[in-house]
């Protein structure tokens, strides 16, 4: 079956605009209290947030929807996404949910969901919430109404959390680090975790107004972090999105690092280390140096769909624990049940303060192939599959890629886009064969 509101990372939209309206929003979670009630008399969720201005509003319409089907609600606050996954585990929890459009602008909004061991819950769980909002609403009577709470402290349970996955016998002193929440839900949370581990903290994209979260900061606006790097003469820059789930890392020279060569240098380390590393999950995305360097070192790389939670799936298969995302998700599973940007900047600095060397020393010999992205915007409805001029722009660009590179040409699963990526050893032959298959899509 397919699902009608869920994307690959929840329900996501523009605020005002459905899905993302307050009715809509309670429907939601009366379908989602009326499926866990099936299997627990009272369940329990939690409800995290990002900085966003429309969060208030979207908590409370979720709140009273939970309520009205017998469900209690504990309040969180803001808190990064993997907090709420954390604190959903921790708590004995039924349910996470968080408020966010993660790396979107503000006008945008999402909800998702956490299952009770704090991971992605399974398309066929979605599937049963869609079909419970085809049915009449439930109302439970007046005694049997869901209560609601706030948790205390729920921030510094998760930086405790955060800095208890960092090695006891190592220290961040001495180092200097840019640290960029993208004005969302790690404002707070992520200054104060390198802090308390010794690091002298420089925070920028740490003053939300509920209108500037991911606005020229942020793992999706890199280029001010390695400003802030430079300026400072910091020894490393950390930059996280809207809900802190994917992260990317600048050097003391300014050169940044994407969550594809993160990925490798995670694997490397536990290598170094002796640790069994039987193979890592990417995506259809991953740089094929990648691919190759692990390769090289016995290393399997197994592609899944693009979204983390198509990592996770493939990880659980196998029985692995690491994956990730060129954009900047990375699951160690060992740590986290879920994809953690500040988790993942501690082990990268784990690797290099154990080491006492450099992100770029550590990755040497993995040299990237030049990847260009680009995005094409569709209209409502469009099928971007029954366009005969993208096919044939498509095979006439692999044939003269002839096996040096690659194409994948997907429709996002979070916004209406067609994203676009060639993969070729010349930078200059990518982007021209980039820019041939958007326009072929354009013309479509």
């Amino acid at each position: 079956m397919t699902r009608k509101y869920f994307g690959t990372d929840g329900i996501r939209g523009t605020v005002g605009q459905p899905p993302i309206t307050p009715d809509f929003v309670l429907r939601l979670a009366h379908a989602v209290g009326r499926v866990l009630r099936r299997s627990e008399e009272r369940p329990t969720v939690l409800i995290g947030k990002d900085t966003r201005i429309s969060g208030y509003m979207l908590e409370a319409a979720l709140e009273s929807g939970f309520n009205s089907a017998g469900v209690d609600v504990v309040l969180l606050g803001p808190l990064p996404t993997p907090g709420v996954a954390y604190l959903t585990r921790a708590q004995r929890a039924s349910l996470g949910v968080v408020i966010s459009a993660s790396h979107n602008p503000y006008a945008d909004n999402g909800i998702k969901f956490f299952s009770a061991s704090g991971s992605k819950l399974p398309d066929a769980w979605e599937l049963a919430v869609e079909a419970a909002m085809d049915e009449p609403p439930v109302w439970v009577d007046s005694a049997s109404l869901g209560k609601a709470r706030r948790l205390d402290d729920a921030a510094g349970r998760y930086i405790e959390f955060c800095k208890s996955t960092f090695a006891n016998d190592l220290t961040l002193k001495g180092l200097r680090i840019v640290v960029d929440a993208a004005h969302g839900a790690a404002y707070q949370i992520a200054p104060k975790v390198f802090h308390e581990l010794g690091a002298d903290v420089v925070p920028i994209g740490c003053a939300p107004d509920g209108l500037n979260i991911n606005q020229e900061v942020g793992a999706t606006h890199p280029d001010a972090l390695v400003r802030a790097v430079r300026a400072n003469h910091a020894d490393f820059g950390i930059a996280l999105d809207g809900d802190a789930d994917r992260l990317q890392m600048v050097d003391g020279s300014g050169r940044l690092f994407n969550g594809d060569e993160l990925l490798y240098l995670l694997a490397r380390e536990r290598m170094v280390r002796d640790e069994l590393v039987p193979g890592v999950v990417g995506t259809q995305m991953t740089n094929m140096a990648v691919e190759l360097a692990l390769r090289a070192q016995g290393v399997k790389l197994v592609r899944a769909k693009v979204g983390d939670r198509y990592v996770l799936e493939e990880l659980s298969r196998h029985g692995w624990l690491l994956g990730g995302e060129g954009s900047g998700h990375l699951l160690a599973l060992d740590k986290h049940t879920t994809g953690d940007g500040l988790i993942s900047a501690l082990q990268v600095l784990q690797a290099c303060v154990r080491s006492g060397q450099g992100m770029a020393e550590l990755l040497a010999g993995v040299e990237l192939f030049p990847q260009v992205l680009l995005n094409v915007r569709l209209q409502p409805g469009q099928d971007w599959r029954a366009n005969t001029l993208l096919a044939r722009e498509t095979a006439a660009v692999e044939a003269e890629l002839d096996g040096c590179g690659r194409v994948l040409i997907r429709a996002s699963g979070t916004e209406p886009l067609l994203r676009v990526m060639v993969e070729a050893q010349d930078q200059t032959q990518a982007s021209a064969c980039a820019q041939r298959l958007a326009d072929a899509a354009r013309a479509g």
